[in-house]
């Protein structure tokens, strides 16, 4: 279900990037880094967060870390990491696989600084063996992301 939401997000967006599937599971960095063939600071995580009453979704690059002061600075509240029930019933996708494509319903969605690192990142796609590559500043504009610097940089 989840992965045809995000297949249904590009087919109506931007019909030129193509979801992959890994035989593999890519539910974390370093799995999802070994089934695309990448470095793990490329795998675009995607954080989900409630800071207050607000759900967020804060996509990060694969080896950087949430800064818990910077989220509090950024969003003035101390952010809490969703539950995977919570997570899959807000966002429809499975954690593992949550994106910022396909959504249930719409949420506001950030790209930490982090991703301007890489000139092509590589999201899951709605399940736990799919994925696609894009440019970090084609998913923002595809998603209507604000660029947000909340995470502690590492490589």
């Amino acid at each position: 279900m989840s992965l045809q939401s995000v297949r249904d997000f590009f087919a109506e967006r931007a019909p030129d990037i193509t979801v992959i599937e890994s035989p593999i599971s890519s539910a974390t960095v370093t799995l999802a880094a070994e089934a695309y063939g990448v470095e793990p600071g490329r795998i675009a995580k995607t954080l989900s967060l409630r800071v207050g009453e607000r759900v967020i979704l804060i996509v990060a690059a694969g080896t950087s870390r949430m800064d818990n002061k910077k989220v509090k600075a950024q969003f003035g509240g101390k952010p809490k990491m969703l539950g995977l029930e919570e997570v899959a019933e807000i966002t429809g996708h499975e954690v593992g696989g949550v994106c910022p494509f396909g959504l249930k319903a719409p949420l506001p969605i950030y790209c930490d600084v982090s991703l301007k690192a890489f000139d092509v990142v590589v999201p899951a796609a709605g399940s736990t063996h799919s994925a696609v590559r894009i440019t970090p500043e084609r998913m923002a504009e595809l998603v209507a992301a604000e660029w947000v610097d909340v995470c502690e940089h590492r490589s």
